[in-house]
This record gives structure tokens, sequence and C-alpha cells, in this order.
């Protein structure tokens, strides 16, 4: 088979065209392989096609030349969903729910139970479409608190507008942190197989974590101790004020736990008249930044970690929070409506 110039320079570029159709290219290479001088039987390997398909595009070529190698076939129209459809299969998604007892739909039951006229693959499209996610779930839970506008704003202000000579901790605790030892030795990552961890395990105890989460450089204060009393919380304020310089202003957000609001709690303000306290509102751990950190730690150590000890989980605790605070983050926290109340369910964005 012989090719002009020009033949050989548009086969080339549909050979090797990046966003064009492979199936084009495909019948570009076969021209371009027998224009070489290669047999049928050298060619079918890299193809990976039959003497058939060689035959049909080779004879077309040479018939109508690169007019004959682009498919007859049009192909099929597009299906098109109708509106009534669409609006059928998101009542059903949204207002029932399957008759089998099952709590959500999957894609091939809502088109079961809807007859032939739809596929599961038309379901999915709907859904895609409209942002649905049956098989979703969130949790929420909603503050009952009577102040919780007062109690947001007090917070979020501390986050967006910062006084300026002062320094603004979240403070909580992570209790009740096991110190997991795996009977069984753990299987290391390897190519096409996961980290394995074996069922069994000892229980070595359990330690509580204080964390103060700096708002403005991202630094976090811990310490490790046996029980979340407020005997320790009163410490742990005594520890974060003695880190900072004298008479500083703290501004310290803390959430509603008992311990936090104790006589001995009273006492330590008293003594310190440059700590002041500010309570989330009830079930709104979510406005308190070290809870993100919280989540850090718990996915990069305690999670999938093994502790022969306490003092083990104490240790490996501690260095992560030195390496972490070497390359400290604060978090940007934005609440971008403020023209809108701020409820129970407002939505904040951190990054």
């Amino acid at each position: 088979m012989k090719l002009t110039k020009s033949e050989r320079v548009e086969l080339q570029r549909l050979a090797s065209a990046r966003n064009g159709r492979a199936d084009s290219a495909r019948r570009a290479r076969l021209v371009l392989l027998l224009a070489d001088g290669l047999t049928w039987a050298e060619i079918r390997p890299k193809l990976d096609c039959g003497d058939s398909y060689i035959s049909r595009w080779s004879k077309r070529f040479e018939a109508e030349r690169l007019a004959g190698l682009f498919a007859r076939h049009a192909g099929r129209e597009r299906y098109k969903v109708s509106e009534r459809l669409e609006a059928r299969v998101l009542a059903w998604t949204t207002k029932r729910k399957p008759a089998d007892g099952s709590t959500h739909w999957s894609s091939r039951k809502l088109a079961a139970e809807l007859g032939g006229d739809i596929s599961h693959m038309t379901v999915t499209r709907i859904w895609a479409k409209h942002g649905l996610q049956p098989h979703r779930l969130e949790g929420y839970i909603a503050s009952n608190d009577p102040d919780f506008e007062t109690k947001a704003a007090d917070v979020i202000g501390l986050y967006l507008n910062s006084p300026r000579h002062a320094a603004v901790f979240c403070v909580d605790e992570k209790t009740a942190i096991q110190a997991l030892d795996r009977k069984d030795p753990v299987l290391p990552l390897s190519p096409g197989r996961a980290e394995r961890h074996g069922f069994e395990y000892f229980r070595h105890g359990t330690l509580s974590l204080y964390a103060a989460f700096n708002t403005k450089t991202g630094e976090v204060l811990g310490k490790a101790a046996s029980r979340h009393t407020s005997a320790e919380f009163v410490a742990f304020l005594t520890d974060l004020v003695a880190n900072q310089p004298r008479g500083k202003e703290i501004h310290v957000i803390v959430d509603n736990l008992s311990a936090h609001k104790t006589k001995r709690v009273d006492e330590f303000l008293a003594a310190h008249p440059s700590v002041h306290l500010h309570f989330t509102p009830t079930y709104s751990s979510w406005l308190n930044q070290v809870e993100l950190w919280f989540a850090e730690i718990e996915r990069d150590v305690i999670a999938r970690g093994v502790f022969t000890s306490v003092p083990d989980l104490k240790r490996k605790l501690m260095r992560y929070i030195r390496q972490y605070n070497k390359q400290a983050k604060p978090v940007k926290w934005k609440y971008f409506d403020t023209a809108q109340r701020i409820t129970s369910h407002s939505s904040v964005t951190v990054h």
C-alpha cells in the first residue's frame, strides 16, 4: 500500500491525536502499518484485531482513501429523559422508601420499582444531576441552648477579630485514649496489599490529653493526665498561663463540661484576672477549633497506633505535638453570610 506525503501526514496526526476518537486512531495506525510493509500476522497482535478488521478497512482505504476510514454508522440518538420521568424519579427518591424494608434506595431497586421503561444508569444520572446520594448519611445535633446566638457570636468574634494584644486558645480534653497493643505483629504495607493489623489486642490502660490550640499561630500546648477532673483542668490552665508573658490577656474557649464550671475553676479565675473563659453553646463542639486538631492526632497517631504501655502512648502523643508545632498553621475560619443570623444549623467553612 502506497501513501502520498499528505496522506501520511494526516494518518500520523489521527494516530497520535490525544483528543480524537480511539477507533479513528486505530484505523489510521492500521493503514500506516500496511504502508510500512508489515504482514497481517504482524499487525494482528499490535492492534489486537482479526483478519476481517484488516480486510475491511484496508479495502475501504484503497477504494476511498482517507474518506473511507470514517465509520458509516452514525450511532444511536442520545437517550433523553423527559421532565415527567425525571420528576417521578426525584419524587420516589425523596418521598418514598423501598417496599422490601430497606432504609434507602439503590439505583437498581428504584429502576425495578418504576418499571422497565427506565434503567438503573438513567436513575444514577438523574441523581447526579440533582446532587442526590441516597447511600450517604450525615449526622447532626441541634443545640438547645437559649443563648446560642450570643455565645456563638462571642466565639466566632474571637476567631475573626481577636483582641490585638491578647492570646486566644481553644481548650478541650480528649478523654479515655486507649493504649492498645496488638497481639499479632503488624503486617506492613506492600504493593497491592494494605497494612494489616491483627484483630486481637491488649489493653494497657487509658489516659486523657489536654490541648490548647493557639488560634493565631496554630501551635498546640499539650499535657497528658490520668483523669479529666476539675483539678487537672485547673493545673492545665496554670501551665497555659505560665507559658505566656506575665499579665497578658488570655481568652480561653471551652465547652460546657461540668469540670470547667466548678468552684476550683472560679477560684483560679479570681486569682488570674487576665484569664477569661468563653463557653461554646451546648452541643456545639464544631465551634471549638481544637476539635479539628484532635481529628488530626486521632487519624495520624491514635487510630492505627500500637502502644506497649500508657507511658509509651504518652511519649508518642507528646512527640507528635512537638513535631506538629514545628510547622503549625492556624485555622482559617470564615463565616461567609454575615447578614444571616447565626443559628444552630449555620454553616462555617474552615481551611
